[in-house]
């Protein structure tokens, strides 16, 4: 018989012993997530004007003044007149502007249709029925890492159901979600194919090697052998780490205890009734009639979602478009299905699922607003900036084997992502600095930038500065709501050590071996 959600029953909470034990007892004693981004911005406020006192400041990489002269970026007081009216003039566009918020809130309203209508409990169910229930952890981890070509849409569309698929295998959903998380943003730039991510960087990179030599030019696909190859490294990683160190500490939801937004989940041995097989027929064909509305977009006259002229970002648009294609996808597919199981009845049933999903959305709406300001205060003080430059400036000053700064790179790129997470605004305030200076000792610019992606990725999944960290701690509370700050942190950093400890050899490796990176890139370079 399916569970519905008044089925719950919350998880007995025991104390973990060890390190992650100690980790997760005491994070979750610390006051709500809300109430630390508050905590956090009234300490960057003191610690912004100490620094504007002691006149802290650094040189700009990239860019220079009016006349020519270095621009110095200087750190700002959080209390002067001008941020205090920055902080209160712009509080609603600081909101929302906040990077995540509108492409959750758009999903999910598609997404609340697909949940209560029922469809993905029946599909899930369905296919963990035909998937072998040894293999389902590699394959939630795949799809993640390949998911991630999709960026923003892969947090709010696999990571949840990576939960929805577990639970219908009668596994534990939060190592499902753990896996999902550790796959899209650990293995971030983990791929089998280059994407927007390689568009992005290597078009900083090529900015950045302009200044030593004006006759190379970008590859989009110059890291494509060395990303596939951490798939196939982080693969085994999060697999093992999921299933013998994260769900054994898990334990099991009592009651089968049941997600509120993922509307009713069967049970993988109970057949499918003929309304949901009946309703899975129609979904799949109006998933097919979505896809084909895509693919017109993309190969019609016009091509409104290929931009021609773009170069190597001329399928940024169609990338782009994947929010809003999730949405329609899963309100389509989910309308579909309930008109033939009887859950929707009209369209009045459909605006009742937005609305209950969004609903569920609130308590991420309140992390949401406390996120945006903490991030956008941490930015108008200039703290993150000066130490990112600095923190470039320190190897610049230290002679080390090319292995030992390659490293040593990875590991400045991972301690710098607690700082900054966007990895597009630290790889272009890095590269400025890192890239000459390794041409110049003979590492590429391919190597460089492969180098950076191994430490980007490997932290982005403890890092409260992540702009999708809360939306992954709402996913967790779904389904334990005693899931706290450090039950998160202690379930992602086993990813993260290891993820680092892996990249880090296979970066070390690839340049002592001097294997290609990718088609016409190698590890050194000569001027």
């Amino acid at each position: 018989m399916a569970q519905t959600p008044s089925d719950q029953t919350p998880p007995e909470q025991t104390r973990q012993p060890g390190i992650l034990g100690w980790i997760e007892h005491t994070g979750n004693r610390l006051p709500d997530p809300a109430f630390i981004f508050l905590w956090l911005i009234l300490a960057i406020m003191v610690i912004s004007v100490i620094a504007a006192m002691m006149g802290v400041s650094a040189v700009h990489p990239t860019q220079v003044q009016a006349d020519g002269s270095p621009l110095i970026i200087s750190a700002a007081s959080l209390l002067s007149p001008e941020n205090i009216q920055r902080l209160l003039v712009e509080m609603p566009t600081t909101f929302t502007h906040f990077h995540p918020l509108g492409y959750v809130l758009v999903v999910m309203l598609g997404a609340g249709v697909a949940e209560r209508s029922g469809l993905f409990g029946t599909v899930m169910s369905s296919a963990v029925k035909m998937a072998p229930a040894a293999l389902l952890t590699p394959v939630v981890a795949l799809l993640a890492m390949i998911g991630n070509l999709a960026a923003d849409a892969a947090y709010v569309v696999l990571i949840p159901l990576a939960g929805v698929v577990f639970a219908a295998a009668g596994r534990h959903p939060i190592a499902g979600i753990a896996a999902g998380f550790a796959g899209v943003s650990g293995g971030f730039s983990a791929n089998l194919m280059p994407g927007q991510l390689d568009a992005l960087l290597f078009g900083i990179t090529e900015a950045a090697v302009q200044t030593l030599d004006q006759s190379w030019v970008m590859n989009i696909a110059g890291n494509w052998y060395f990303i596939a190859a951490m798939t196939l490294i982080y693969l085994p990683v999060i697999w093992y780490i999921t299933d013998k160190i994260i769900e054994p500490r898990l334990g099991t939801l009592k009651g089968n205890a049941v997600s509120s937004t993922a509307g009713t989940i069967k049970n993988a041995e109970e057949p499918a009734t003929e309304a949901e097989s009946r309703g899975m027929r129609r979904a799949g064909l109006s998933a097919l009639a979505v896809i084909g509305v895509w693919l017109l977009l993309c190969f019609a006259p016009g091509t409104p979602l290929i931009n021609e002229d773009g170069g190597p970002a001329r399928l940024q648009p169609f990338y782009q478009s994947l929010v809003a294609g999730f949405f329609i996808l899963f309100l389509a597919c989910g309308w579909a299905y309930g008109s033939a199981t009887g859950t929707v009845k009209s369209h009045r049933d459909v605006v009742t699922m937005m609305s209950e999903a969004m609903a569920d959305l609130s308590y991420y709406l309140v992390l949401a607003f406390a996120a945006a300001h903490f991030v956008a205060m941490f930015n108008w003080s200039n703290l993150g900036l000066i130490f990112a430059i600095n923190g470039a400036g320190l190897i610049q000053s230290v002679n080390m084997p090319m292995p030992l700064l390659v490293s040593f790179i990875v590991l400045l790129t991972g301690m710098i992502n607690l700082f900054i997470g966007s990895a597009s605004s630290k790889w272009a305030l890095l590269a400025p600095v890192l890239v000459p200076m390794l041409m110049l000792l003979g590492i590429s610019p391919e190597m460089a930038t492969a180098a950076y992606r191994v430490g980007d990725g490997a932290t982005n999944i403890i890092t409260p500065l992540m702009p999708y960290f809360p939306l992954i701690l709402a996913f967790c509370q779904r389904w334990n709501k005693e899931f706290g700050l450090g039950s998160l942190a202690a379930t992602m950093i086993p990813y993260s050590i290891w993820m680092m400890i892996t990249g880090l050899i296979l970066a070390v490796i690839w340049i002592w071996l001097g294997l290609p990176l990718g088609p016409g890139a190698g590890t050194e370079y000569a001027l």
